[in-house]
């Protein structure tokens, strides 16, 4: 083993310095202030959890769960997701005041293979609301995370809609077992759309069969791309998946959201919790996602009480880049250089100056070596140097 350097961090591990720190507390906040306005309540779970209760339920592959072992010799996992933690607590203690409205920030962890650019652990900022399986409970979440984005300062996105079962149903339909169409979902999933092209066209199937499958290629765009969906499918679960998106983008109407909405009948999900509505939201300069989520009506099943429930994930990271500085307001500082003769005053001043809600650095200025290069960051410095020199003189 390669020994490593004195400043290295594990693979895909990133230090977050205060410019950007300070970027993402202001967006965060933003995000839950419009978040709690819905009337959602923000909770935390454990970084760590069970691998035989959250880590087995999460749908995270196992390759890329961070496990560890505790003093007992259970196999623990670093959180790989914030959903399924939330749903071990809902079943638990929460069930008995349905619909729940939860709300979280928190960091997970995943590992990655071939890093490429990828983090191990990043920031989701989320909602879910559990004990509603109506269509408006979808387009509740979905109108919330479109307010809350723009609340954050982003103005040019796309909220992808599209139903988990439509697809099963279509390829089940044409393809026959779960097998094939796994592979089909897989290219869907990597958006490869010429690698599936290619691919339906070495099927074995009649001619209008493979038509149907590149079809579905283009069910994407507006809410009449949803008419073309309903006439494709021939079986009743893949036609009332469609009309179950043109009663959500009926109330997506409603809420005044849809000129950030497009269908996408393509939509998969590596996430196999999904059992009808997902959604995904692409911003401008990210090459992915910077948001996804959908109904996930089985989870809490796998905590014994099947409750129908849905929610959204927002990746803090991939919205700071896509917001591209909008939306923060620097907080300059103010800085009191002292010299030891005037600590009470320089104290004094502080004080006075934090209580009018400023940003204040007390300095004395014999830790100073180099004062012109030191004051270059602040909005504004006070020099409190020796009885002969008055504030605001060098």
């Amino acid at each position: 083993m390669a020994k490593l350097f004195m400043f290295e961090k594990p693979l895909g591990m990133r230090d977050t310095l205060p410019a950007l720190y300070e970027r993402k507390k202001q967006v965060r906040e933003k995000l839950a202030a419009e978040i709690e306005g819905w009337g959602y309540q923000y909770m935390a779970t454990p970084t760590l959890e069970y691998y035989e209760t959250v880590g087995d339920a999460s749908s995270i592959l196992d390759q890329q769960l961070f496990k560890l072992l505790d003093k007992e010799g259970h196999t623990l996992v670093l959180r790989p997701d914030v959903t399924t933690p939330i749903a071990r607590v809902a079943a638990s203690k929460l069930l008995n005041r349905i619909p729940l409205r939860l709300a979280y920030e928190a960091n997970v962890f995943r590992a990655q293979q071939n890093e490429g650019g990828r983090p191990s652990e990043f920031e989701q900022v989320g909602a879910e609301l559990i004990g509603d399986g109506t269509i408006s409970g979808d387009a509740e979440v979905i109108a919330l995370m479109i307010h809350a984005l723009k609340r954050a300062g982003l103005s040019s996105f796309k909220v992808a809609i599209g139903h988990i079962g439509y697809v099963n149903s279509l390829f089940l339909e044409i393809v026959g077992n779960e097998e094939r169409a796994n592979v089909l979902r897989r290219f869907l999933y990597e958006k490869d759309y010429v690698g599936y092209r290619n691919h339906v066209k070495k099927l074995g199937l009649s001619s209008i069969d493979k038509q149907r499958l590149l079809q579905l290629l283009s069910l994407r765009g507006n809410e009449m791309k949803i008419v073309e969906a309903i006439d494709l499918v021939e079986n009743e679960t893949g036609k009332e998946a469609a009309r179950e998106l043109q009663r959500l983008w009926a109330i997506l109407e409603s809420y005044g959201v849809t000129n950030e909405i497009k269908v996408d009948f393509n939509l998969v999900s590596h996430m196999s919790y999904y059992t009808g509505i997902l959604f995904e939201v692409f911003a401008e300069n990210v090459g992915f996602h910077i948001g996804n989520g959908g109904r996930y009506d089985q989870l809490l099943e796998k905590f014994e009480r099947p409750t129908p429930a849905t929610g959204f994930g927002i990746q803090l990271d991939r919205l700071i880049e896509a917001l591209n500085g909008k939306g923060y307001e620097s907080r300059p500082a103010i800085c009191i250089l002292f010299s030891q003769e005037r600590l009470e005053e320089a104290l004094s001043m502080a004080k006075q100056k934090r209580q009018e809600g400023e940003r204040v650095v007390l300095q004395d200025v014999a830790g100073v070596q180099n004062i012109d290069g030191f004051t270059t960051t602040f909005e504004e410095v006070i020099y409190l140097i020796g009885k002969a020199k008055k504030e605001g003189e060098k």
